[in-house]
C-alpha cells in the first residue's frame, strides 16, 4: 500500500491513512507508531483510531534515535538529493519513488544497517533526581 501527499500533513490526512490501513487488515491488530507531531495527537486522530482499532503508540518526545523511518528519510535524501537537480516536480517525485520502490533489492544491504534495533542497555543503572 502507497499513500502519498503532495501538500501539507495535517489531522485529516493522518484520518485519511488511518481510514486506508483500515480498510486493508480486515481485523488484523494494527499498532501505529508514529513521532509526537501535534496534528497526530489531537482528539479527531485518536477519536478515529479507537473507532478504528487501531492502537496508536507515540514514541517519546526528542527521540529521533527510536524512530527508524528519519533514518529512511536520510538515506532517501542522501540518494536521491544530493547534488542532484530536477526540473520539475514530477521527475522529482518519480525518483523518490523509485528509491523506495527498490528499499528491500538494490539497497536492502545499506538498509539493513541504518535499520538496526540494536540498542545500548544499561542493565544497573541508578537514576538520579536531579
Amino acid at each position: 500500500m502507497l499513500i502519498t501527499n503532495d501538500s501539507y500533513i495535517n489531522a485529516e490526512s493522518v484520518c485519511e491513512l488511518l481510514r486506508k490501513i483500515a480498510s486493508v487488515t480486515h481485523g488484523v491488530a494494527i499498532t501505529l507508531v508514529l513521532d509526537n507531531a501535534r496534528y497526530q495527537r489531537c482528539k479527531i486522530v485518536t477519536a478515529l483510531a479507537l473507532k478504528l482499532n487501531i492502537e496508536l503508540l507515540f514514541l517519546p518526545p526528542y527521540s529521533p534515535n527510536l524512530n527508524l523511518i528519519e533514518r529512511v528519510w536520510k538515506f532517501v535524501k542522501k540518494e536521491v538529493l544530493y547534488s542532484k537537480h530536477y526540473y520539475d516536480f514530477g521527475s522529482f517525485k518519480r525518483s523518490i519513488s523509485a528509491c523506495l520502490n527498490q528499499t528491500h533489492t538494490t539497497y536492502k544491504k545499506e538498509l539493513d544497517s541504518l535499520l538496526t534495533l540494536r540498542f545500548q542497555v544499561f542493565k544497573k543503572c541508578n537514576i538520579v533526581p536531579i
